[in-house]
């Protein structure tokens, strides 16, 4: 039987570091972190939460085999740890280390809570990449392939993706990201390329929102994006081979995107282009990169092949 691309790691809180106002970076560490694997730079792995039912460390139910998703959901309610997903921020296989930056929002959900009070030296459950496995891991959605210009646009739950993104791009890289997050402070000091420009939009601090959750971000994408095509279009681009705007006219059924259902969120990651042009990656709040990804393609005629978004969670949902 085939060893699968995912699977449990043992590891304890090593070290808590408050980055700002809502970010907080949590090292973690263990020898099993030796065979973690970090495929793409977007590489999403699963916390796993304590319970607070007074038995023992808070893992005491929890399954650590090989179907440890089946074991769980078969789990009364009451003995299912709660399981959140994030992004690595860095990882350090030859250590033993691995980071995660939580966006802490109060007592708003078990993993708020549990970040208010973690402590060095307790024991954590973690879902990643299995360096060691015979299938692969997946879950990451990084695929420019060789796109020449980049937009990258996302809320705080997206920062930590977009931190590593930036990172690991070429030192020739062009492009622009926007990033979104609850206060001015929360503004990273993040490592891009000269040819990369990243603005921050804060909504205003804690005593706000002193604007709409994603709108700041909207239109601040909006107005390059309608700039960035209205440069193509002048330059003659438009409609040779290749080309980030579409020839053909952007409505149609293909360009069309359901409507969202209360418990729904859209993803969609196309295959890595090999001929240029444009690429976009937008993660967040689902409304509002559903927003974006419409005005790309329906409004500016952009190839759905080159927008990958990922609607990370919904205003409105409860983290539970």
């Amino acid at each position: 039987m085939a060893k699968p691309g995912y699977r449990v790691f043992e590891t304890a809180v090593g070290e808590i570091r408050r980055l700002s106002p809502h970010f907080v970076r949590v090292t973690f560490r263990g020898d099993e972190l030796r065979d973690l694997g970090w495929d793409g730079p977007d590489q999403r792995i699963k916390v796993i939460l304590p319970l607070g039912d007074g038995d023992g460390d808070g893992f005491g139910h929890f399954p650590t085999g090989d179907d440890w998703f089946g074991s769980w959901r078969a789990l009364p309610d009451e003995r299912r740890n709660p399981i959140r997903t994030y992004t690595i921020r860095d990882a350090r296989p030859g250590q033993g280390e691995l980071d995660v930056d939580f966006v802490a929002h109060g007592d708003s959900g078990p993993a708020s809570r549990w970040i208010a009070r973690a402590e060095a030296g307790e024991r954590m459950l973690l879902i990643a990449p299995d360096a060691t496995a015979d299938e692969p891991s997946g879950g990451w959605e990084w695929h420019p392939g060789d796109a020449s210009t980049l937009l990258i646009a996302g809320d705080e739950t997206a920062v930590p993706a977009v931190s590593a993104i930036l990172e690991q791009l070429p030192d020739d890289a062009q492009g622009a990201v926007f990033l979104e997050v609850p206060d001015a402070a929360d503004a990273l000091e993040l490592r891009a390329p000269a040819g990369v420009s990243v603005q921050w939009f804060d909504r205003g601090g804690d005593a706000g929102p002193v604007q709409e959750y994603g709108g700041c971000l909207v239109e601040a994408v909006r107005t390059w994006a309608d700039a960035w095509a209205e440069t193509a279009r002048r330059d003659g681009i438009d409609g040779v081979e290749g080309s980030p705007v579409a020839a053909a006219p952007a409505d149609g059924p293909e360009t069309e995107l359901p409507a969202l259902a209360e418990d729904e969120i859209l993803w969609e990651v196309p295959e890595p282009a090999r001929d240029g042009g444009f690429y976009a990656w937008l993660a967040g709040e689902a409304t509002a990169i559903t927003t974006l990804r419409r005005h790309l393609v329906k409004g500016l005629g952009v190839d759905r092949k080159r927008v990958a978004f990922m609607g990370y969670w919904k205003l409105g949902r409860a983290e539970g």
